[in-house]
């Protein structure tokens, strides 16, 4: 009777972890945990946040991405001077160097979707397209949390936006 209950937690362990496993390849380019926040109703602006690991001997870069769900979808960077904050796009796409690892997280580098057609919901999965500069396209899909994330009391790129329009240059 213990070794069919430990074979039952070993079963259970093994599907909770595979079930939280969120990640896509393309070519040398390790994708992980793609996730967005849960959209207020009537916005139009969402971030996306993944981990890039590059496990090539050559650099790459994010040069572009698509959801069905945005008219379009940028790599943004936020940044804060003298209590100013800025988000701007990056020209050029994302760099990824060799053998290291690239967070697009809250308060740094994200995914900015503008224009979104229907605000992201707690529980669904966005699907995207990136496209890097070697590793190619590659289809994923952003797994929606709340709309505080893991880090509800943390302030990121989105939490003051209240709807603003950040398709236009500000």
């Amino acid at each position: 009777m213990k070794m069919k209950k430990l074979i039952v937690l070993f079963a259970g362990l093994l599907f909770a972890s595979l079930a939280t496993a969120h990640g896509f390849q393309a070519g040398d380019i390790e994708i992980g945990h793609p996730h967005a926040r849960a959209m207020v109703p009537g916005a139009k602006v969402g971030g996306g946040y993944l981990k890039l690991t590059n496990k090539g001997s050559t650099d790459d870069r994010l040069i572009g991405m698509a959801s069905d769900r945005a008219k379009s979808a940028e790599v943004h960077q936020m940044s804060v001077s003298n209590g100013v904050m800025t988000m701007r796009p990056v020209a050029g796409g994302l760099a990824i160097p060799a053998g290291q690892t690239v967070e697009l997280k809250p308060g740094g580098y994200h995914i900015m979707f503008m224009d979104v057609s229907q605000p992201f919901k707690e529980g669904e999965k966005i699907k995207a397209t990136l496209t890097f500069e070697k590793a190619g396209k590659v289809d994923v899909e952003f797994a929606v949390g709340s709309a505080g994330g893991a880090n509800a009391g943390a302030k990121d790129a989105h939490s003051d936006m209240d709807g603003a329009d950040m398709s236009k240059p500000q």
